[in-house]
């Protein structure tokens, strides 16, 4: 059915529900920190939406997105700019709903297929049985419903009794045509985790896992890149911290370059994680292990500093806010991977290879194993599980590692 042929409701209704929900949402754009012009337009829209809802006839407890599309695609004649904007401000107005009514979203519900039952179980099992953070799981999860979206295709509903090994393989060989690397060694750790999955809970007798072909890579093959203590400095005093946005900026760069915590890590930090008398912080790290670390003099003075003078008024109780509208917390380590791309374009300083935010992790192992701290040290402060992980940044110790290479054999070669 066409979303302009929506049916009413065929009661009357009063708009009163509607309306309060409408006024607590244009107080909650406030409190979020949008310009009053900014909430004068959005304000505009939806009072042309609850307008546009009398007309239809519509009952307030059956309104979802897709009545929210409708509206916006009312009129031909409107801008795609236009539309975009009422699409914009329908979709922040219904997620609000959301909140304020507990209701769960329709646009976002599992798919009602069995493909769509199954990646929903599998994306609880990672979450609940594996402890994965939600940004792994959102990593894992598209290549997965791809897989399951051709499955079913292919063999219809029986799909998870009919899948073997030349099936799997078939699959992931047309995927990973004139594909990065990376890109297939996602794919490959998608699927193998996938059908480990699938056995486990009964869904197939084997484990398929094992016919997943393996990417061949070098592990330590490479030295990490990283930066020398005189650039961490000229990079951090490029930063202007007379201005609340910078006192912010300022504040992430710190914990990066003297903690080496990793970007999802600084996200995820609460008010209460900074516990200032004990002079400690505690960090949500990956699977979700809590670990606490020395809060040090330089990295506790620029988090005061910005919260009492760049943070501003917030409801929410992370850390580190967004600068513009709405001012909740980052919603994912991409944030800080682009605050520290601008640092870096401010002090002029071109970085090769990826993960800007990463590379402060590497200075400061590399800084730390330089000054003679052992690999167990290391690790123990970037809190890896392993010590495998921190055996690459011995690599980088450079003078270390010519006083024990052997010299070069001598002239007619080695006796």
């Amino acid at each position: 059915m066409s979303v302009d042929n929506l049916a009413p409701s065929q009661s009357s209704r009063p708009l009163g529900q509607l309306d309060s929900h409408v006024e607590s949402f244009i107080v909650h754009l406030r409190a979020a920190g949008y310009a009053e012009s900014t909430v004068s337009k959005k304000r505009s829209v939806m009072a042309s939406f609850v307008r546009w809802v009398a007309r239809k006839r519509l009952e307030f407890p059956d309104l979802n997105e897709s009545h929210g599309a409708a509206f916006a695609k009312r009129s031909p004649r409107k801008s795609k700019a236009h539309v975009r904007f009422e699409s914009a401000v329908l979709r922040l107005f219904f997620g609000y709903l959301r909140l304020a009514t507990g209701t769960s979203s329709p646009a976002a519900a599992i798919e009602s297929s069995p493909a769509g039952e199954l990646h929903r179980r599998y994306v609880d099992h990672l979450r609940n049985q594996r402890g994965l953070a939600e940004n792994s799981i959102r990593v894992y999860s598209p290549y997965i419903h791809d897989f399951l979206t051709e499955l079913e295709a292919r063999f219809g509903t029986l799909f998870p009794s009919r899948l073997d090994a030349p099936t799997v393989q078939e699959f992931l060989m047309n995927r990973i045509q004139d594909r990065s690397s990376e890109y297939t060694r996602l794919l490959v750790t998608s699927l193998r985790s996938f059908l480990r999955f699938l056995h486990l809970c009964g869904e197939t007798e084997i484990d398929l896992s094992v016919g997943v072909p393996a990417v061949r890579t070098w592990r330590q093959a490479t030295v990490p890149a990283f930066l020398s203590t005189d650039e961490v400095e000229r990079i951090l005093s490029t930063v202007d911290r007379t201005t609340p946005r910078g006192c912010r900026d300022y504040a992430v760069l710190l914990l990066l370059a003297r903690l080496g915590l990793r970007a999802g890590e600084i996200v995820a930090l609460e008010l209460g994680d900074i516990h200032w008398r004990m002079g400690e912080i505690t960090i949500r790290g990956k699977s979700r292990v809590q670990d606490r670390l020395p809060l040090v003099s330089d990295v506790g003075e620029a988090l005061a500093i910005y919260l009492s003078n760049g943070r501003g008024h917030s409801s929410s109780r992370r850390v580190f806010l967004r600068f513009f509208a709405p001012c909740v917390g980052f919603a994912g380590p991409a944030a800080i991977g682009h605050i520290v791309r601008r640092t870096f374009a401010q002090a002029e300083f071109h970085r090769t290879g990826r993960g800007a935010a990463h590379l402060f992790r590497h200075s400061l192992a590399t800084r730390m194993i330089r000054h003679g701290a052992s690999i167990a040290e290391i690790s123990e402060v970037l809190r890896h599980r392993c010590n495998n992980t921190t055996e690459i940044y011995a690599k980088v110790a450079f003078e270390a590692l010519r006083g024990v290479a052997r010299p070069w054999p001598s002239t007619g070669g080695a006796r």
